[in-house]
């Protein structure tokens, strides 16, 4: 089975990339890609340790572009991570979240939360390549008593038009598809069931999109066939993962949404030839 969607510690996972992969080989997970956001520091530890269950992993991440104040997901695959340039993007990408994180914590401190975020930075120091994010300090409210689940957190605390909001800053999915095609990376436009932007789906494409994110935890048949349709019109390949984050997710479950190998071998085949890669 082929899981291309999960995380770590590295970013907002709650299992480190050992018991990650103690969980993924019980599973019985022969492909995995470890897509943490901005992040790609447990990549090369996870690689190590799968390789002793001859389980692939393929080098991944999943980066965030901003359009029109929103989130877009966008999952790059088969990449050169140790790119230097790259390694620069994705730090610039992980100080904005820094910032974000202390803006947020000054808005519910006004608002009457206060909360030690530096606390929470000073935890995702200790990581070189951390990428903290929203999640950190829902899960801080939490621990302090000021939310009852991670849910509630966000929904009356940290979305949009709550105390806590503060809008993201970033790159256009545009500027990451260029970013990761420079690497020699293939794109996938992740989750768009939950990013609800199927407006930017086609000018992606035009733009050398490689792939739909067709199979995922909060897509069922319906959605997953709706979106291998538009896929295959626009004549893009798809992905798929479960989007794991480890203990206490209670919607993405390992085992159960998986990449079809022949799909795989499609979106693999995206890859530019190996002289326009920049290695």
């Amino acid at each position: 089975m082929i899981d291309l969607h999960m995380h770590t510690t590295a970013s907002d996972g709650r299992l480190t990339p050992a018991e990650l992969v103690a969980r993924v080989a019980a599973a019985g997970l022969t492909m995995i890609a470890v897509t943490d956001h901005d992040t790609v520091g447990a990549v090369d530890e996870a690689t190590v340790l799968a390789a002793a269950h001859g389980i692939r992993v393929i080098p991944g991440v999943e980066l965030t572009a901003v359009d029109e104040g929103r989130d877009v997901h966008m999952l790059a695959y088969f990449i050169n991570h140790h790119d230097a340039a790259f390694e620069a993007f994705l730090a610039r990408q992980r100080e904005r979240r820094v910032e974000r994180v202390q803006a947020i914590g000054e808005r519910l401190a006004r608002a009457g939360v206060p909360l030690d975020v530096d606390a929470l930075l000073r935890d995702a120091r200790r990581q070189p390549g951390t990428s903290v994010g929203r999640p950190w300090i829902a899960r801080a409210l939490v621990r302090s008593g000021h939310a009852s689940s991670v849910a509630d957190a966000f929904e009356r605390l940290l979305s949009t038009g709550q105390p806590g909001f503060v809008p993201r800053q970033g790159p256009s999915p545009f500027e990451v598809l260029a970013v990761v095609h420079g690497i020699g990376g293939v794109v996938s436009f992740a989750h768009p069931a939950v990013t609800r932007r199927d407006d930017l789906i086609e000018p992606l494409v035009s733009e050398g999109l490689d792939a739909i994110e067709v199979y995922h935890s909060d897509q069922g048949p319906d959605v997953r066939a709706r979106y291998r349709a538009l896929a295959d019109g626009l004549g893009v390949a798809v992905s798929g993962g479960s989007d794991f984050h480890g203990a206490g997710d209670t919607r993405a479950f390992l085992g159960r949404v998986w990449l079809p190998p022949a799909d795989f071998a499609r979106l693999e085949a995206r890859r530019p030839a190996p002289a326009t890669r920049r290695e």
